[in-house]
């Protein structure tokens, strides 16, 4: 059974934001003093990215039980122990370019974190890695896996989600792997637009398993429409193995059968060539 969320708040007023005894209210304080939880489950809760911090318009994940809370700040504390049990996949890093680093994300980990924590996501677990600024310039879907840039500075995450934001295959060449059930024909497009949108998806197939009915299929995507490529398999009667969303018969044990394999783009920061592969 999923045990669901829990939301906790805390709204410092001037009249809340010292103890009894006269001391600067922390942020483990006041959270042990709204919610049943122990001061262990809340520094892991903590640890793990669970809990906000509201000061003014920005909001931020808090990190450090012993903050001292100011009158108008909001805590919040979003408690879901299923989740905070997880332990995340280990991503694999391929190239630290200083601007920004290359990894291999595997299946099964987030790109960025929830409300509920961070700890299983490639964002927060490059940030421990390096133990440097993070900026999310791309996304995979939890369930697929390849490679993901992670950017190191504001400058880099401009630059590069601006190149990703293009929709120019003259610009950026994304290249994928998908296992799909049937036989696809040999090379095509698909054009179906997608949420009103132009959609464009090019492919060859690499190979036919007669067995099992599937073929392996190498895809790029000129347009980066929101699940663009299970969307259009699944359209063109080829749906992707694994995918719980799209398609029909089409469930495979081994989960969503969809990999970034490759990125090629000239560096908008150094402007030197960059192709990075899996395959």
């Amino acid at each position: 059974m999923v045990m669901t969320t829990q939301h906790y708040r805390f709204h410092c007023t001037p009249e809340t934001a010292r103890t009894a005894d006269g001391t600067e209210l922390t942020a483990l304080t006041a959270l042990a003093s709204i919610c049943p939880l122990s001061k262990q489950r809340l520094k892991e809760a903590l640890g793990k990215g669970a809990i906000w911090l509201k000061r003014g318009k920005h909001s931020k994940r808090l990190r450090r039980v012993t903050t001292v809370l100011r009158a108008g700040d909001l805590l919040e504390l979003h408690y879901n122990a299923d989740i905070l049990a997880l332990t995340p996949p280990t991503p694999t890093l391929l190239a630290d370019e200083k601007h920004y680093s290359v990894w291999n994300k595997p299946a099964g980990l987030l790109a960025q974190g929830t409300l509920e924590g961070d700890h299983c996501s490639l964002l927060r677990l490059v940030e421990q890695h390096f133990n440097r600024e993070v900026f999310l310039v791309h996304r995979l879907d939890r369930e697929a896996s390849g490679l993901m840039l992670i950017a190191h500075s504001a400058k880099a995450a401009a630059a590069l989600s601006a190149l990703f934001a293009r929709d120019n295959a003259n610009d950026l060449q994304k290249q994928y792997h998908i296992e799909v059930r049937g036989q696809p024909p040999a090379s095509g497009e698909i054009a179906t637009a997608l949420d009103g949108k132009t959609a464009l998806t090019r492919y060859r197939t690499l190979s036919f398993n007669a067995v099992r009915n599937s073929s392996v299929v190498e895809v790029q995507l000129i347009t980066g429409r929101k699940h663009q490529i299970r969307r259009h398999f699944a359209d063109l009667g080829f749906p992707v193995l694994g995918d719980p969303h799209y398609g029909s018969n089409n469930q495979d044990v081994r989960g969503l059968q969809l990999q970034a394999t490759s990125l090629a783009f000239t560096c908008p920061l150094t402007k030197q060539a960059r192709h990075y592969r899996l395959l």
